[in-house]
């Protein structure tokens, strides 16, 4: 008898090396959203509305109140889902308090800035709302938080210097067209791997995309469109083809994909820009 005691308490006493991994993982969890994808989202319209104006100090505070105001959305998504709310109060107090900081700061010298709160505020709303306990990440949360980056673009071409109201606008559609049609192209061979109907949603709004591009955007922008057509295309049939195999399509090699599609989008806002 005090020989098992004595073995189950060694045994309670002995942290594995799997046990401080698992631990470590969940530690982090509570500070480092697992939305990966949410980071080329800021960064992008970010660098569209830099490629339209000039570099300005002022963009890094923008750039900082952009991370640390997603950080505080996606802990606050999850902290209405989960049980135990009260692990998620840290991180949910410093990066609400460098948000609202840099947040500050960026309105008392640029004033005009709370204009996108009017857009900002009910769009993370909609974001926070929709996180109920129980209720699978859906596209309307992806959407809600599309039109949250895309205040980045007017935000930082206005932090450079006067605004030219049609640029903005062609940057801020560019940036738009992109994302949502990311969002659409992920989800239909991750979350909505299988099905069919949803792959064709996302190659319809593509062709839309394109449309859009050659009735709108410069010849350039089009061919980067139907490039991006052609990957919504591509992903679903690639995962079908793969699913069965030793090396199915994964999320990394999807995200390797969108880092590609980013890099080229703001490579032609740079190289040309609207």
């Amino acid at each position: 008898m005090r020989a098992r005691l004595s073995l189950s308490r060694y045994r309670g006493a002995v942290t594995s090396p799997a046990d401080s991994v698992n631990d470590e993982v969940a530690a982090s969890r509570l500070w480092v959203p697992r939305q990966h994808g949410a980071w080329p989202m800021l960064a992008v319209p970010l660098l569209l509305g830099i490629s339209i104006s000039r570099f300005n100090g002022w963009q890094l505070a923008l750039a900082g109140a952009a991370a640390s105001g997603y950080l505080m959305s996606a802990t606050a998504q999850t902290w209405r889902r989960a049980r135990k709310r009260r692990k998620y109060r840290s991180a949910l107090l410093i990066y609400g308090s460098v948000f609202a900081a840099l947040s500050l700061i960026l309105i008392v010298w640029h004033p005009a800035l709370c204009l996108v709160l009017l857009a900002l505020i009910p769009a993370a709303a909609v974001t926070v709302w929709l996180s109920r306990p129980g209720r699978p990440r859906g596209v309307s949360e992806s959407l809600a938080q599309v039109a949250e980056a895309l205040v980045l673009v007017p935000a930082a071409a206005y932090l450079a210097g006067p605004l030219d109201e049609s640029r903005v606008a062609l940057t801020t559609l560019a940036a738009g067209l992109y994302l949502a049609g990311t969002v659409l192209a992920v989800r239909s061979v991750i979350r909505e791997r299988g099905n069919s109907r949803f792959a064709a949603l996302s190659i319809g709004y593509h062709a839309v995309a394109v449309l859009v591009a050659l009735l709108l955007l410069p010849g350039a922008y089009a061919v980067l469109f139907v490039a991006l057509a052609a990957r919504a295309l591509a992903l679903p049939i690639a995962e079908r083809r793969l699913a069965n195999t030793a090396h199915p399509l994964r999320p990394a090699g999807v995200g390797m994909v969108e880092i590609v599609a980013s890099v080229c989008l703001v490579g032609l806002c740079f190289a040309r820009p609207l």
